[in-house]
């Protein structure tokens, strides 16, 4: 196929390495940084960005599935990479095969692995994870002594990794946060008196990194503030992201509508003057999403525009009244900055009662990403 509609999802590469840095530049050179890449990279495209958070310095790569991490090494990622979601009954011979390191959170799965390793004369290296208190994953803290003497009878895996999860660090005003780091300073003594050695000890997500000193841990694992999230409220003035995703399209029709005249499904748009109407091609099928019915804004020539009646499935009508100059194939901003305007995944978050990680994540596979990289042109 030679040419497409223009509806597209701009990744912003410069932007992604300046976040990365970002994070490198507060957790220090000692710490080490596993990118979180699941959800194909948050929605910005693993294709893309793996490499070049591969070339920024990220140290491990983090999935949630043995497919994801079977992805990244056919894309030609040679750093670890960690399953946060382990492996399910069928999918352990895939993480010998592709090298993956599995999380560990109940010991049916161990037992597998061990025996896996032990048929194929090998061993597994694995992250132990303990929930703190995130009550999600993870062995039971009042459970780890009579787990670790278990793991200790697995002779075919070797823990390599150490790990928790924080529940509630982006919301540092609530104690969980201390009280979930202090339980994971003894459980990392508890572990090395039972005779484990863990190289890498981690349990600070994006909004932890940012929230609390991380004494005893040497590992982090950045997500959401990679692509350009986590902003405003407490982090303001520790982190400054910049957007990676622009989710752009063109204007592809104008109509004048006359007062009293309806548009779209339901005419839950009814010009109240003489309006004149933008056709852009998107809609919720792409991830625009639904909720924004005469709620959203988009962006043109640097200015606001608001949505106009039903988010179509594949189309969105826009007021461009007081946008004279507009006119067909104009760039139109659905997410990002255009000129001094910015519309951001957490406005878009706001309006829509969402978060940010479903804002991103909800782009769907038929916008394609397009990535560019102005550092690299200069």
């Amino acid at each position: 196929m030679s040419a497409r509609r223009p509806t597209r999802a701009e990744i912003d590469l410069a932007a992604l390495r300046h976040n990365f840095q970002e994070v490198r530049n507060t957790v220090g050179d000692d710490c080490d940084i596993l990118a979180v890449v699941k959800a194909d990279a948050y929605g910005h495209g693993v294709a893309g960005v793996a490499p070049a958070l591969a070339e920024a310095g990220a140290s491990i790569f983090g999935v949630a599935l043995v497919e994801e991490g079977v992805e990244l090494r056919r894309l030609g990622i040679d750093q670890p990479i960690l399953v946060l979601g382990s492996a399910f009954p069928g999918q352990e011979n895939d993480l010998l095969e592709y090298r993956l390191t599995p999380v560990i959170y109940d010991l049916d799965c161990a037992r597998r692995l061990d025996g896996l390793a032990r048929n194929a004369e090998t061993g597994i290296d694995y992250h132990l994870k303990v929930d703190t208190g995130m009550g999600r994953l993870g062995f039971r803290v009042e459970l780890l002594d009579e787990v670790l003497a278990i793991l200790k009878q697995l002779k075919n895996l070797n823990m390599v990794g150490l790990m928790s999860h924080l529940a509630v660090a982006d919301e540092p005003e609530r104690p969980l946060t201390s009280v979930q780091y202090q339980a994971f300073v003894e459980v990392v003594a508890r572990v090395e008196q039972h005779g484990f050695n863990p190289r890498y000890r981690h349990i600070a997500n994006s909004a932890g990194i940012y929230s609390r000193a991380l004494s005893g841990c040497n590992l982090v694992r950045p997500g959401i503030c990679l692509y350009g999230g986590l902003t405003g409220g407490p982090y303001a003035e520790e982190f400054t992201p910049q957007p990676v995703m622009h989710f752009i399209s063109e204007v592809a029709q104008l109509k004048i509508v006359p007062p009293g005249g309806g548009v779209s499904y339901g005419h839950r748009f009814v010009a109240s003057r003489r309006s004149r109407i933008a056709a852009i091609p998107v809609g919720y099928a792409d991830g625009y999403n639904r909720l924004l019915t005469n709620r959203g804004d988009v962006l043109i020539h640097g200015h606001r525009a608001p949505i106009a009646g039903t988010v179509c499935m594949d189309w969105i009508l826009v007021d461009v009244t007081d946008l004279p100059e507009v006119q067909i194939g104009d760039r139109v901003t659905l997410l990002g900055r255009d000129g001094n305007e910015f519309i951001s995944a957490e406005e878009w978050a706001d309006k829509v009662s969402s978060i940010t990680y479903e804002v991103f994540c909800g782009i769907s596979k038929r916008v394609p990403r397009v990535y560019v990289d102005p550092a690299a042109s200069m």
